[in-house]
């Protein structure tokens, strides 16, 4: 899906350079229980979730969950599957303990990360491999604690 979600927002150069890097399954992040799946009669249309550490550093700090490799399917767009992936992304990283998510999106996906209620910051570029730099866009919301009703 990323090359076709990506391309309006990407000169090409980037996106050869960067997409086999970006693309490639993270053993440790799909292993930790923490990364999820959205499949519909046995097709796989999103994929994504969170870790305490940082990408890229392994630092973690109290309360703080990092979006990651979120993606779905670009023939299921706008049907509501990232919606329901972030959702249960952020309610499972809530009951980790987790009070703020943070997230480094794509140009792409900033106005789907802005409709549930993250804050763009500042643009930044990651480094991916010598020479290989990735534009992005950090982003971040507070997440609410879990409201008991009684009965």
């Amino acid at each position: 899906s990323y090359p076709r979600l990506l391309k309006a927002d990407y000169p090409p150069s980037v996106l050869v350079t960067a997409l086999p890097l970006i693309s490639r399954a993270q053993p440790g992040l799909v292993t930790s229980g923490r990364y999820f799946v959205v499949e519909r009669e046995g097709h796989l249309l999103g994929a994504g979730g969170y870790s305490r550490a940082a990408p890229g550093t392994g630092q973690s700090q109290a309360g703080l969950a990092h979006v990651r490799h979120v993606v779905t399917d670009d023939r299921a767009t706008r049907q509501g599957v990232g919606r329901a992936l972030m959702t249960h992304v952020m309610a499972k990283a809530r009951a980790d303990g987790a009070t703020r998510m943070h997230c480094l999106s794509t140009r792409t996906a900033v106005p789907f990360y802005a409709a549930m209620g993250f804050v763009a910051g500042q643009a930044v570029t990651i480094p991916l491999a010598p020479g290989i730099d990735f534009p992005a866009v950090e982003m971040s919301r507070p997440l609410s604690p879990r409201i008991r009703r009684p009965g």
